[in-house]
């Protein structure tokens, strides 16, 4: 039964449906362009990814053939999708032509004309005459300033200049306004300032990083501060826009700090967005709310649905998350009505923006309001500039005060904005869609949405039982945006460092062998720190060590599967105890990052967990053939002692990979860790002694290769060796496992990963945005340590300057110091040695090249092996910075004439392990595909960070030899495959024959 308030809001939205009258949003009329490719959008979901993709690239192409290109390649070609009309237009067209050109000249001058209908001008002083005809209109605005990704604080301080910029234009031409309804002096409707700015917190700090929550806060703080003076001086409205959930928490932070500031204190025109979209929102309105009556203030709030459910939905995803956003309109529509009354019953400390184009919603605002005696100067409503007219016109003609988000700035920055419009405007359960085109009735768009959210609970289906082990999942990493995470990785170094140094024996046949000669493994960002000692194994214990493992063998070879998977199992469940201690101890030992150290933890656990249900899966034997008479199984069995040779770089992840593919398996090991990350090898030989590992089963056996390293290799028992490491040490290991002893009755096989000189593309229409931050990070995470990272970025002469100018000036934001202290994004090199041969690399380019960018760490660094993040150009391809692993933060940018140069350039070295390519037309995209010759290829993409399953890794040439770890085929080089055949058929007879299909 409806409540009278539900009465209410019912004929209040009817009301305001009959004021629109029949309009529709000129973005569905069918007579203009827009209307109809919005028309096709709804229609065809195909069309609707080529079209938005298409309209995200035209700014970026400078030749008219390169858009006659692209249109072919999005409408056209095997993916393509687009009314017949369409294809028949494009596909007549050449390159040249006059009719291409045309064309092609309508097109972007069309999809321009899209803009304008959300984006009001490209600076501010083109926008003054549209602003102006809204205010002439009886509208109120709030500007945003649109513009490129921030990824340098170059980028940074021109925005805030912008800012400040808009404010003196709107300041100067305020003078000549009249106020809105019964306003006076700079007051519309006598309580709301004429002018009205939205800024994006992440425009005033380009590397705003949670894990360095403070630090950012604080650097947007002080870039944010003189804007807000200014508008205070002048008795202008800021609102903090709320972006991704990511910033969330930030975003309130740098909210409320500046807030308690005693020259904003009293200030009551600085407001917040709370987006209703997130599950959290009801928490941070009442934290908002919480905090503003225990100072005492009144704060504006913007109630919004939210604009990035995609993205927020894609990322949780792939980070297996908690998606953080209502999955469901209905949800969100309710909340905000929740959140709306919430803000209402605290009107005396809130003055709120009710931002919303659904009628039901409004409506809601409206009756509520009646209902607890709000006064009309504690609320006003919003809309999109360019968007929902007919609200907008019903609204005005209700005398409601109205205020338009009007978006300023150039095409390309603005095709973001652009794209997250028309999602909106076609989304299938968009209130615009389902009122103006799909022409829902009336009293559904009207209905409670806590009614459609109970009709669709009582359909749910009943939640299906699991299975005893259930389908493999990537395991999370942490999330630094929840303060208590941060809090508790800080514990955990706080935790290593009382514990250091540690103490790491020998472990051979399950005994704790201490020795006199030790191993100091130290801190790469502060050398003078001891992590831990190891002891130092010598020719006699590697002996003993096999010794150990081959007795051990029978036993361990011949444990069912599922108990060894188990114990994988396990050892997985003691990482996730020990998650953040194991991740602090690679940021002292190693000089990870936080983010690096934990994405090495969290790979640690997907290996245990994947290649447990990979053993069982394999442990299956398969019956191979189909004739009547015959039983012939595959299956597999383990080789026998298998040599783990582990890198420093990722001292957990790839150690734990290897060795626990091998025990999964059946075979024993023998484990030599490196000796710069002896003490991480040793936490995690501890993680399997807890799961349950039998003694003599995994041997710890640190010590240097000139010493024990060619004893293991020629070992006539050991049968096979897992390295990953340098090219020069896998070749040797390579050639010393060829040469077999007399005694031996085996071959040995070798897996080895060697590492790579990787290349990313750039193509001419890249995306600029996300190719800058995904370069750096390729180039320069964990100081360009990884076999994966990028040393040569390889640009098409289109994009060149563009793209160096940004990059240049974003590589010279970066912030470099000693990791522990999350605000630094790289930090020192593993020791002296890679210091030294790093710097003489840079010698080299110097040279021969030119520097674009030496970035020294941060004073105070001076304890520490750091190296400059160094980029060159003017290099030629066969130059050996360009031909040799360097390992360290040194990137060569080169020229390429054309995609197909470019390719030749990218597969011109040795190695063949990892590449990257940033493009948008996908006939170059399919090209790089079959042509750019590495194991693993990334598009648009960074070429870093591998997830076990979802990107088996490894490489060929000499990349490294062997199969990709983290993916199918990767147990299989443990073991041996044996094949049983049995001949079933006695005196004529076998059974099991099918006579139903002869």
């Amino acid at each position: 039964m409806a409540t009278a308030l539900e009465e209410r809001i019912y004929r209040t939205g009817k009301w305001l449906y009959e004021l629109i009258e029949g309009e529709s949003p000129s973005i569905f009329k069918k007579e203009y362009w827009s209307g109809k490719v919005i028309e096709w959008c709804m229609k065809d979901e195909k069309f609707k990814v080529q079209m938005f993709r298409f309209i995200d690239v035209l700014p970026y192409l400078t030749r008219t053939e390169s858009v006659v290109q692209h249109l072919n390649e999005y409408f056209c070609g095997p993916d393509g999708s687009a009314p017949p009309v369409l294809q028949w237009g494009i596909k007549g067209m050449g390159l040249m032509s006059f009719t291409s050109k045309f064309m092609a000249q309508s097109i972007a001058e069309n999809i321009k004309n899209m803009g304008k209908l959300f984006i009001a001008a490209e600076t501010p002083q083109e926008a003054l005459p549209v602003l102006e005809k809204l205010r002439k209109d009886g509208l109120a605005f709030s500007v945003d300033l649109l513009g490129e990704a921030v990824v340098s604080e170059a980028e940074a301080e021109e925005y805030q200049r912008r800012y400040m910029e808009l404010l003196d234009t709107l300041g100067e031409a305020q003078k000549s306004w009249t106020p809105l309804g019964d306003g006076s002096g700079n007051l519309d409707w006598g309580y709301a300032p004429m002018i009205n700015v939205s800024i994006k917190p992440s425009a005033m700090y380009s590397q705003m990083r949670p894990q360095a929550f403070d630090y950012s806060v604080d650097q947007a703080r002080e870039r944010l501060r003189p804007i807000l003076r200014k508008a205070v001086s002048m008795g202008a409205h800021i609102t903090l826009d709320m972006e991704h959930y990511e910033l969330k928490d930030m975003t309130f932070a740098l909210f409320q700090r500046l807030k308690e500031e005693p020259e904003f204190r009293e200030y009551p025109e600085f407001g917040i967005v709370i987006q209703s979209y997130l599950k959290s929102s009801e928490e941070d309105c009442k934290r908002i709310l919480a905090w503003a009556e225990k100072n005492k203030m009144r704060i504006p709030i913007r109630l919004v649905k939210g604009a990035y459910w995609d993205a927020e939905v894609i990322w949780a995803r792939q980070k297996n998350w908690p998606i953080p956003v209502f999955t469901r309109k209905a949800e969100t529509d309710a909340r905000f009505e929740k959140l709306a009354a919430l803000l209402l019953q605290n009107h005396q400390r809130v003055y709120f923006a009710c931002a919303s184009h659904n009628i039901r919603s409004i409506s809601f605002v409206i009756e509520t309001a009646k209902d607890l005696k709000v006064p009309h100067s504690a609320y006003e409503f919003q809309i999109l500039f360019g968007m929902a007219e007919p609200v907008r016109n019903a609204l005005r003609k209700a005398g409601l005060p109205l205020r338009l988000y009007t978006p300023i700035g150039e095409m390309i920055p603005g095709m973001a904005y652009l794209i997250r419009r028309l999602l909106e405007n076609t989304a299938n359960e968009s209130f615009l869609r389902l009122s103006f085109s799909e022409g829902k009735s009336i009293d559904e768009l009207l209905k409670n949405p806590l009614e459609l959210i109970n009709t669709r609970e009582s359909k749910k289906p009943a939640a299906e039982s699991e299975a005893t082990l259930p389908p493999f999942k990537n395991e999370p990493p942490t999330d630094w945006t929840v303060e208590a995470n941060r809090r508790s990785f800080a514990s955990a170094l706080r935790e290593v460092r009382k514990s250091m140094p540690f103490q790491a024996p020998l472990i051979i046949d399950g005994k704790k062998i201490k020795t006199e000669e030790i191993i100091e493994s130290r801190n790469p960002n502060s050398f003078s720190e001891i992590v831990g000692v190891a002891s130092k194994a010598n020719g006699s214990h590697a002996q003993k060590a096999v010794e150990a493992a081959w007795k051990a063998f029978p036993s361990w070879g011949d444990t069912p599967p599922e108990r060894r998977a188990e114990i994988l199992i396990r050892a997985a469940e003691e990482a996730r105890k020990k998650r953040h201690f194991l991740a602090a101890l690679q940021v002292l030992e190693v000089g990870k990052s936080w983010s690096e150290a934990d994405a090495d933890v969290c790979e640690a656990i997907d290996f245990l967990e994947y290649y447990a249900r990979e053993m069982i899966r394999l442990s299956r034997p398969r019956r191979m053939g189909d004739v009547p008479g015959e039983i012939s199984e595959l299956f597999y069995e383990p080789r026998g002692v298998a040599l783990v040779v582990a890198p420093w770089n990722f001292p957990l992840a790839i150690s734990t990979g290897m060795t626990s593919a091998a025990l999964v398996t059946g075979n024993t090991v023998v484990y030599k860790p490196s000796s710069q990350s002896a003490i991480t090898g040793y936490m995690m030989v501890t993680l399997f002694e807890k799961a349950g590992l039998p003694p003599g089963v995994l041997n710890y056996l640190p010590g240097p290769g000139r010493i024990i390293g060619d004893h293991l290799l020629r070992h006539p028992l050991v049968h096979m060796i897992a390295f990953t490491g340098s090219k020069e040490v896998g070749l040797h290991i390579i050639a010393q496992a060829a040469q077999t002893p007399p005694e031996a009755q085996h071959v040995k096989s070798v897996i080895a990963e060697m590492g790579g000189k990787n290349a990313i593309i750039i193509d001419s229409d890249a995306d600029l945005d996300e190719a800058v931050v995904h370069v750096l990070h390729s180039a320069f995470g964990y100081q360009g340590q990884k076999c994966s990272a990028c040393s040569r970025v390889i640009v098409l002469e289109e994009n060149y300057d563009r793209f160096v100018t940004r990059l240049k000036a974003a590589a010279e934001s970066i912030e470099i110091g000693p990791v522990e202290d999350p605000r630094f994004f790289m930090g020192a090199v593993i020791d002296e040695g890679a210091q030294k041969k790093i710097m003489e690399y840079i010698e080299h380019g110097k040279k021969d090249g030119k520097v674009l960018v030496m970035k020294t760490p941060e004073k105070g660094a001076e304890g520490g092996y750091f190296v400059p993040l160094t980029i060159f150009t003017d290099l030629p391809p066969d130059h050996r910075l360009c031909q040799e692993e360097i390992f360290g933060p040194v990137l060569v940018v080169i020229k390429a004439r054309t995609f197909d140069e470019a390719l030749d350039i990218a597969n011109g070295t040795a190695f063949a392990l990892t590449g990257g390519v940033f493009s948008r037309s996908p006939q170059n995209i399919e090209k790089a595909k079959k042509a750019f010759r590495v194991g693993n290829l990334y598009i648009n993409r960074g070429i870093t960070g591998a997830i076990v399953n979802r990107h088996p890794f490894g490489g060929f040439k000499l990349s490294g030899i062997g199969s990709k770890a983290g993916g199918p085929d990767y147990l299989l080089q443990f073991m041996v495959p044996r094949n049983n055949v049995e001949n079933t058929m006695r005196r004529g007879f076998a059974p099991d024959i099918d006579f139903s299909d002869l």
